[in-house]
């Protein structure tokens, strides 16, 4: 690599990325950076795609309609027990920002986890962190995912639709539906993962989520290119340290308030100490995501992945130093 402080020259300048949930609150780094032309000001052309889930993100990466992307750590994990090889080289978010709550109204005398029992969950997705989140929970509520039926749901708009229809009994979900729902007195949560203590309580430790990603050699063959990008991101990583309300609205686009801006912001101080200060990916974060993910999948053996190859902090050091995150 250059040497700090120089400008050096970026392999590639104009990029595709592709993200799982644009206007999500977990991306919202991501989102900054760009408004605020952070990604411009590393001489980067950035085109920023929205798949949906997480699952086309990565599929996006490694068939080459993206350059790099934006999803959960945990898809490094899983596409490596398919012999697929993607690398984070960015943290966005500590925890998967994921709050699992029972429907009031289907379940208004839930007790324990066992009354759960043949009920309908909602989950973003099979395979996503709401399902992983609700199927560690089943464990410890010594339920096997077999005992509850899941529906995906995908959208804010399909979950709150399924909710209010009675079409479930619990959601697993992330922020502004969560919030919402809260407020109303709509549903009960009873674990939440929004928060650095929540998610340890879920997974036994630090739960990396959402992450900058590219495919092994990519990163290989362009550090400097994947140094612009985690610059970015780590400035607006430093941006969002002390952004105020009045902030946040002036710079995420009006779209993605969902023409609620209490509702976005209450979301936003709900999940706010999980977004990364730095980028960093904390220590015991890639084994803790490993655990969870061999317990709840069977196709991924622990001992047949290499952490090492998942992630890189090689560039999020570098640009914690430059601005001081």
């Amino acid at each position: 690599m250059p040497v700090f402080g120089a400008q050096p020259k970026l392999e590639r300048t104009r990029l595709v990325m592709a993200v799982d949930g644009k206007a999500s609150l977990g991306f919202l780094p991501v989102t900054i950076s760009e408004q605020l032309g952070y990604f411009k000001a590393e001489g980067l052309d950035l085109e920023i795609n929205d798949w949906g889930t997480g699952d086309r993100a990565a599929q996006a990466i490694v068939n080459g309609a993206a350059d790099v992307g934006a999803t959960a750590f945990a898809k490094t994990i899983e596409l490596q027990a398919k012999n697929q090889w993607l690398q984070a080289f960015g943290l966005q978010a500590r925890t998967p920002q994921i709050a699992f709550a029972v429907s009031v109204r289907s379940l208004p005398n839930f007790k324990t986890g066992a009354d759960l029992k043949g009920r309908k969950i909602g989950v973003v997705a099979l395979g996503s962190a709401s399902h992983l989140t609700v199927g560690l929970l089943l464990a410890r509520f010594n339920l096997k995912l077999s005992e509850v039926t899941f529906v995906e749901l995908g959208s804010t708009a399909s979950a709150l639709a399924a909710l209010y229809a009675g079409q479930i009994d619990a959601l697993s979900h992330t922020d502004p539906v969560m919030t919402m729902l809260e407020q109303k007195g709509e549903v009960k949560i009873i674990a939440d993962t929004r928060s650095l203590k929540g998610a340890i309580d879920v997974f036994g430790g630090p739960m990396p989520s959402a992450c900058l990603v590219a495919a092994g050699d990519f990163v290989q063959k362009n550090p400097n290119t994947c140094q612009a990008l985690t610059n970015a991101l780590v400035h607006g990583l430093k941006w969002l340290q002390t952004a105020g309300p009045g902030d946040i609205i002036k710079t995420v686009p009006d779209a993605y308030l969902l023409g609620d801006r209490a509702l976005y912001l209450a979301s936003f101080d709900q999940l706010r100490e999980s977004i990364s200060l730095d980028g960093v990916m904390p220590d015991n974060g890639p084994s803790t995501a490993l655990r969870a993910l061999a317990s709840f999948n069977p196709e991924i053996k622990a001992d047949k992945i290499d952490l090492a190859k998942t992630f890189t902090n090689v560039f999020a050091r570098r640009a914690k130093e430059r601005f001081k995150a």
